[in-house]
């Protein structure tokens, strides 16, 4: 009364076919049993080289049932011509099947040389491409370099036409204070000139703030009220009205205090 359905398909949870047990009679031999070593998987169901197979073992057994017997020297000799004929055909039948296992051989082994040969050929662009990519970085940072060094001649040559005759310049000292960048405002070290020597020059040096006796005298001439500080708390705003209605400015502030509680 209860139906069941599974997640597989019926071809999944399919096994081989079933053999039934057989008993063969005394004095035959079927054709089915000489196909035993056939499986399934493993030439079951029968393709187009299976058949071939099953064409070639009927046509031995008719040809083994038309050999002659043994009786007569001349039917042994006629049995042994038919036999190397046989064998001679066995023989470009294998020699066949051969030829045709090295050229599906052949084929494949073309194929993995081929695919062995584009991978290569793709290791090799790839190495190709970074290759290319690092002397384009190489050229662009020797470019810069030039530029860079362009730039640097050209001040120079700049600074040098402005005297180009070796003529002294007096000194304008207008000139230098209007100049946020002359020497008098950010003199260079190179010339001299080092700004870290007198660096204590500028810091701020007191009697009242450095010892502990100055400290005691300001903290004396300092007023009471001002040391002793007074806050006052801020007295809250009325957030009602007389009537008792709460202010628009006060909902949020009573709302938050219900919250709260």
């Amino acid at each position: 009364t209860l139906g069941t359905q599974t997640d597989y398909r019926d071809g999944e949870a399919q096994t081989d076919p079933y053999s039934p047990e057989y008993i063969v009679r005394s004095g035959s031999v079927p054709e089915i049993l000489t196909l035993a070593v056939l499986t399934w998987g493993r030439g079951l169901p029968a393709g187009q080289a299976e058949m071939e197979i099953i064409d070639r073992i009927r046509e031995k057994r008719a040809w083994e049932a038309a050999l002659p017997p043994m009786d007569s020297p001349s039917n042994v000799a006629k049995r042994l011509k038919m036999m190397e004929a046989m064998e001679r055909k066995e023989w470009a039948y294998r020699e066949e099947e051969i030829d045709k296992l090295q050229k599906v051989q052949l084929e494949v082994f073309k194929k993995l040389l081929q695919r062995q040969e584009e991978n290569q050929n793709e290791l090799y662009a790839k190495r190709l491409y970074n290759h290319w990519q690092n002397h384009q970085k190489a050229k662009e940072e020797k470019i810069r370099k030039i530029q860079c060094d362009c730039a640097l001649m050209l001040r120079k040559l700049i600074a040098k036409r402005k005297n180009c005759m070796g003529k002294l310049e007096r000194r304008d000292i207008i000139q230098e204070y209007n100049d946020f960048s002359s020497q008098t405002y950010a003199p260079l070290s190179r010339i001299g000139f080092f700004p870290d020597n007198n660096s204590d020059y500028y810091a701020v040096k007191n009697f009242y703030l450095n010892t502990f006796a100055g400290l005691c005298e300001l903290e004396k001439s300092v007023q009471y009220s001002v040391s002793q500080l007074k806050i006052n708390a801020p007295k809250p705003k009325c957030t009602t009205t007389k009537t008792g209605y709460i202010r628009r400015s006060g909902r949020l502030d009573a709302v938050l205090e219900q919250v709260h509680q």
